[in-house]
Parts: C-alpha cells; sequence; structure tokens
C-alpha cells in the first residue's frame, strides 16, 4: 500500500507548504498539496470555489483530493487547514504519519498577513484566525502524532527535527 512518509496538518501560517516542500526536498521525495490538486479538479481557485459554488462543494471536492493522495502519493502531503475538520477525512488519516505543525495566533496572523486572500480569513482576518484555531486546536492535537511548535523557528530547524523523528 502506498502510503505518505508525511502528512503535514495545521492552520493557515503554520508552515505546511513551506516546511512541506523543505522537509520533501531532504528525504528526495515530491510534495503534494491537496489545495493544489482541488484547484485543479475544480479548475479554478479556492478563493472562486467557495463563492461560485459554496463551502460544502469546496469540502466535498477537498474530501476526494485527500483520499486520492492519501491513496497514491509516497511523499510529503500538505493538506489544506480545514481538511480535518470532516470527520470522513479525519478517518482517513488514520494510520498515517500526521505532522502537526502548531503555530499561536500572533505568529499566523504576520505570516498569513491581513489583506489575506484566503476565503474564510475575509471579514476581520485576525478574529477570524483566532476562531478556526480554536475551532480545529482540538483535532490537530488529536490526529497528530507528531506535533512540531513552529513559533519562531526557521524551516530549515523545523525540517531537521522533523526528518530526526520521521526516520
Amino acid at each position: 500500500m502506498t502510503r505518505p512518509k508525511a502528512v503535514l496538518i495545521g492552520p493557515p501560517g503554520s508552515g505546511k507548504s513551506t516546511v512541506g516542500a523543505a522537509l520533501a526536498e531532504r528525504l528526495g521525495v515530491a510534495l503534494r498539496d491537496t489545495d493544489a490538486d482541488t484547484e485543479a479538479a475544480a479548475g479554478k481557485p479556492i478563493g472562486e470555489i467557495f463563492i461560485d459554488d459554496g463551502e460544502e462543494h469546496f469540502r466535498a471536492l477537498e474530501h476526494a483530493a485527500v483520499r486520492a493522495a492519501l491513496e497514491e502519493h509516497e511523499g510529503v502531503l500538505a493538506l489544506g487547514g480545514g481538511a480535518i475538520m470532516s470527520p470522513a477525512t479525519q478517518e482517513l488519516l488514520a494510520g498515517h504519519t500526521v505532522v502537526y505543525l502548531q503555530v499561536g495566533l500572533s505568529e499566523a496572523v504576520k505570516r498569513v498577513g491581513l489583506a489575506s486572500a484566503r476565503p474564510l480569513l475575509v471579514m476581520n482576518p485576525r478574529s477570524q484566525l483566532r476562531k478556526l484555531l480554536e475551532e480545529r486546536l482540538p483535532i490537530y492535537e488529536r490526529l497528530g502524532t507528531i506535533t512540531i511548535v513552529t513559533d519562531g523557528r526557521e524551516p530549515a530547524e523545523l525540517v531537521e527535527e522533523l526528518a530526526g523523528k520521521l526516520s
């Protein structure tokens, strides 16, 4: 059975894309991002999927992308920040090496920026990000088989720590 070396989860700004790319390079494997897969399937950016088709449709596309990636991909897999909200997606992650990239609110705001194009952060990004973190935190913590605190740390340092834990 094909299994990703690591599945990265965490809120917006936790470093899934940045750390994922560096970790994949370090391990000599490919990075796959389910947000990119979802956009490719829909033929449009995530923001447009939300506007045109609604969040429910987006989440269905996202779940299908996660399922396919978990079945097909052997490298590093980065999930969209909200993918873990689906109980069906949570079930798919069972038995995988799930890396929770933990980030505090102030650090996430710095990384994401307040003029964000992320659909769930459009109105009052700081307040929305706080709400997302509070809502998702227990799920991230439960699903993560490895937790890495990212606040104030460079991607290279995180990758070295992760590589050590994955070997």
